[in-house]
């Protein structure tokens, strides 16, 4: 593996990044319900099972998915589910006030759960992940290899969540969002259910 290879896998992971999806969604609402740690926290677990899925990807699970399609059916459709209960508890609690909520550690812990749930029930990512391994980088790539493009794809994630997290965390964006908030919540609830349906619905 080259140094120019593993820049070119970090550019068209920022590529794809910088299209919002239900990853990005749930960050940035975390996080201006959350603040920063929130937001950190979650961009960590959408991090996490991303580096995960190019795990899998050099492991050969795409093929595996190939070979029992039910399996990647099984986790779209948790996925989607999820997106969908996601959704309906947005559009629920839209007119409620923010609470505070726990305070520190407990409120993070849930944050980079939910943050895992979200891309762990997307099966596509490793299909993708897997793409983009094949058309980038040798055949066979040694584990030393495979270890740096994995925590290059974990960082570029943290990286930019971290990001997003520090500007959205600003008192002005935060009371921006409590001014909007019902509108906020339910359009994001509709973003999400939509996609979450889409995800359902897609084979």
């Amino acid at each position: 593996m080259t140094g120019a290879q593993l820049l070119t896998f970090v550019l068209t992971l920022g590529a794809a990044f910088a299209v919002p999806g239900p990853a990005m969604l749930l960050a940035m609402r975390n996080t201006l319900t959350g603040g920063l740690g929130a937001g950190i926290a979650t961009g960590a677990g959408l991090g996490l099972i991303a580096a995960c899925w190019t795990l899998a990807a050099l492991t050969g699970l795409s093929a595996l998915f190939a070979l029992a399609p039910w399996a990647f059916g099984a986790m779209k459709l948790a996925g989607a589910l999820y997106l969908i209960w996601i959704a309906f508890h947005l559009w629920r609690d839209a007119g409620a006030p923010l609470g505070e909520g726990r305070a520190g550690r407990r409120r993070w812990g849930r944050a980079f759960v939910s943050g895992m749930l979200v891309n762990l029930g997307n099966p596509k990512s490793v299909l993708f992940a897997g793409a983009v391994l094949v058309v980038i980088f040798p055949a066979g790539l040694g584990l030393r290899d495979g270890a740096m493009v994995i925590a290059a794809h974990f960082l570029l994630e943290l990286l930019g969540y971290a990001l997003i997290a520090l500007t959205l965390s600003h008192p002005a964006a935060r009371a921006g969002y409590l001014r909007a908030k019902l509108w906020i919540d339910r359009i994001a609830g509709v973003v999400l259910g939509a996609l979450g349906l889409r995800l359902l619905l897609s084979r």
